[in-house]
């Protein structure tokens, strides 16, 4: 499989990726829209004169950003909506409310490195709940407005994270193994990755395609949770930290590109599709997407492992 391959680089910014595009009459949704990348991601889509749904848990911070959105894109179409990834009950309800065709589902929203084992009412550990089956279930319940538009796409925010843990499926909680903030980080991001493959997999006939990406190292409020020294670290190391607006870039690219025409099940980095790798290396923040998470019996297993604790 040839990798897809763009003009754009780690400094580009996600205005640059969207110029030209026109996704009028579209529909968008980018969850944690309300901070961080998010932000750029829905201003860049807006640009484009998308219709944007800001999905956020904090509506008065939406209101703010959507404002600001509206005042610098002159798009009127920017709007916010009720979203916590971690209430299952929210996820329902912002799907079941939902009417009409969606284009684009960004599935932006995360938490990063918590450092303390918790668990979700439903028993889950809190990254794995948040970043994948929050996200999985949100996807699953617009399934039919995405099908409705015929060449709609999924985009997955992963992270280089993803490299630290594969999913380990016999204990997605740490109930039996001691509790590391970046092992359950890292499988909540193979999660993402995995998603991507398997909704690709599974609904490319509806025409829905979903891809993941690596942002890159942003300073945002992510990183919340994290020693100071850990950026720090990957400065050290040679990393070049990126702006939101460059943060944003892959996103956008994958959201809006010709090239991802009925493309799916990749991920990308740096706005460019990476190499399969069989071994992380020794980087802070190391490079590729490592072959466990692309591969379609593990994301057919997640996909079966994911639909059983929704049941349940």
């Amino acid at each position: 499989m040839t990798l897809i391959t763009t003009p754009f680089g780690a400094t580009s910014t996600a205005a640059e990726v969207a110029a030209g595009i026109d996704l009028r009459g579209k529909r968008a949704i980018v969850t944690g829209a309300a901070s961080g990348i998010g932000v750029e991601t829905a201003r860049a889509l807006a640009g484009t004169g998308a219709d944007v749904t800001l999905a956020v848990r904090d509506l008065d911070a939406g209101a703010r950003v959507a404002a600001d959105i509206t005042a610098t894109t002159g798009n009127a179409g920017v709007h916010v909506a009720h979203l916590d990834l971690g209430d299952r009950a929210t996820v329902d309800a912002f799907a079941a409310a939902w009417d009409g065709p969606l284009h684009l589902l960004v599935n932006n929203a995360g938490v990063m490195a918590l450092p303390e084992r918790t668990l979700t009412p439903d028993g889950l550990e809190t990254q794995f709940a948040v970043n994948h089956l929050g996200h999985f279930a949100l996807a699953v319940g617009l399934h039919d407005a995405l099908a409705a538009d015929g060449a709609a796409r999924i985009v997955s925010v992963s992270s280089s994270g993803h490299l630290r843990s594969p999913v380990i499926f016999d204990d997605l909680s740490f109930a039996f193994r001691p509790y590391d903030p970046w092992l359950a980080y890292g499988q909540s991001k193979t999660a993402n990755v995995l998603f991507a493959v398997g909704a690709t997999r599974r609904w490319a006939a509806d025409g829905i395609t979903a891809n993941a990406l690596m942002p890159g190292g942003i300073a945002t409020n992510l990183q919340r949770h994290l020693d100071p020294s850990f950026m720090e670290n990957a400065k050290a190391s040679g990393f070049e930290l990126k702006t939101t607006e460059q943060g944003a870039a892959t996103t956008v690219l994958l959201a809006t590109s010709p090239l991802l025409e009925g493309v799916g099940g990749r991920y990308f980095d740096d706005v460019n599709e990476s190499p399969v790798v069989h071994e992380r290396g020794d980087a802070v923040l190391a490079r590729g997407v490592a072959a466990y998470a692309v591969d379609p019996a593990n994301a057919d297993r997640l996909w079966d492992v994911s639909t059983e604790l929704l049941a349940g």
